[in-house]
C-alpha cells in the first residue's frame, strides 16, 4: 500500500480532468546531426486541452 494519506491520492481520472480542464503546453527539440554540423532541426509544441475550456476561453475574449 501506499504511504500518502487518503485525502492525498487521486485517480487517473481525476487527474486527467484537471490537467485538460486548465491545459498544457509541451515543448521539445529534436537534432539530428553528423559529425557535430546539425542537419535536421525539428521544434515541436503542442496544446492538449479540452474543447470545453477553449469554448469557454473564446467566449471571454482570451487568446
Amino acid at each position: 500500500m501506499s504511504d500518502l494519506p487518503e485525502e492525498r491520492r487521486i485517480a487517473l481520472v481525476d487527474l486527467l480532468d484537471r490537467v485538460l480542464a486548465g491545459g498544457v503546453v509541451i515543448v521539445g527539440d529534436v537534432v539530428l546531426s553528423v559529425a557535430d554540423v546539425d542537419m535536421v532541426r525539428i521544434s515541436l509544441r503542442t496544446l492538449i486541452s479540452s474543447v470545453r475550456a477553449v469554448a469557454e476561453q473564446q467566449e471571454i475574449g482570451g487568446p
